[in-house]
């Protein structure tokens, strides 16, 4: 009886330290996805479709995502800047589109032109979070709202001449959204894509987000990763071994910013649009909370993080939004969004971090 009572309080306490490994909020994401999924089989939804959702949906948002993981472990926390790296993105593929690229080479030369321009702008703002070292995440947040603002002046009065961007009347400044039908539209999608039990699979896309967790994995242990890391631990023992901590976040400002921009153009050829003006706004928030759903903390975020994290947020989104539309009259799906969103990103933000020093 008593090795039973042993294995038992074993087995607790294996459980509480599972639970407390997960945190509270992930559970609760936990448990109302599968709440949602329930109810989906229940009101005899398409559970094929939804997966197929879900998939294209997590490799379309992945690369965001990604982009907050440089920042966060150099101690600079999430990247709300990341509208910078996005606007440089849509910079990069009005201006294929413009130059009459198609196909793969029109993503390829938009893809590219995006991770030169994010790179350098986001070392031109990592300069900006190096004056103003602990308070990355207010100013990068008012910076995003601004460049948003600001590139929305440029959208109306940039000498574009193609008829597909421009507004048909007045000639002259690019439309809101602009249909990539013709020139890149789901190219990642669509290659080596099949179908199995209903699911539409869209492997080039899975590919390619894995391909680049991969390439971030590998960068994150090298020196310069490693470094990058122990900047974010302990800025002090940093200083105190000779690392030059103003330029390893630089870094990593610099990386978040080639990932945001190359982000957009993956996330743009799936969804077949882009979306220019006020639609980047609020897209921070979003890949904020999803890396921070998949267990990451202010200054602390792996791969893992941000897969898991994708992953749940989006697969609750796809699966709540059906659901609650057919239980409910009115759309929900923007309130339930902006809800998780913000109430995990504020979980976090209130967090005491554990461990050494991270300022």
């Amino acid at each position: 009886m008593a090795e039973q009572r042993l294995e038992e309080n074993g087995l607790v306490e294996r459980l509480k330290s599972a639970a407390a490994d997960l945190g509270v909020p992930r559970l609760i994401i936990f448990a109302f996805l599968a709440a949602m999924v329930v109810a989906a089989f229940l009101l005899e939804l398409p559970i094929d479709t939804l997966t197929g959702n879900v998939l294209t949906r997590f490799g379309m948002n992945g690369i965001l995502v990604l982009a907050m993981i440089p920042t966060m472990q150099v101690g600079m926390g999430p990247n709300f800047g990341l509208p910078l790296g996005i606007t440089c993105g849509l910079v990069a593929a009005t201006l294929s589109i413009e130059l009459g690229f198609a196909g793969l080479q029109g993503f390829l030369v938009a893809l590219s032109v995006a991770i030169a321009l994010g790179a350098a702008a986001g070392y031109a703002y990592g300069l900006l979070l190096n004056k103003v070292r602990g308070e990355e995440m207010t100013v990068g947040t008012y910076f995003g709202f601004s460049i948003v603002s600001l590139m929305s002046i440029f959208w109306a009065l940039a000498p574009y001449k193609s008829p597909e961007m421009i507004w048909p009347y007045g000639g002259s400044g690019l439309r809101v959204t602009i249909t990539l039908q013709n020139h890149f539209d789901k190219i990642l999608d669509h290659f080596l894509a099949f179908t199995v039990f209903g699911i539409d699979v869209p492997t080039g896309l899975l590919l390619f987000f894995f391909a680049a967790c991969f390439l971030l994995w590998l960068f994150m242990r090298s020196r310069h990763g490693i470094a990058m890391t122990a900047v974010g631990n302990n800025i002090r023992f940093a200083e105190s071994v000779g690392l030059n901590v103003n330029r390893y976040r630089l870094l990593a400002s610099t990386l978040s910013g080639a990932l945001g921009a190359a982000g957009i153009i993956i996330y743009a050829q799936s969804y077949g649009f882009l979306q220019l003006y006020q639609a980047p706004l609020f897209m921070a928030f979003f890949a904020v909370g999803s890396i921070l759903i998949g267990g990451a903390s202010i200054n602390h975020a792996t791969i893992k993080h941000a897969v898991i994290g994708t992953f749940l947020f989006q697969a609750l989104l796809v699966v709540s939004l059906p659901v609650a539309n057919l239980v409910v009259s009115e759309n929900l799906s923007e309130v339930i969004r902006i809800i998780i969103t913000n109430g995990i990103i504020l979980y976090a933000l209130s967090r005491r971090e554990s461990g050494g020093e991270t300022r």
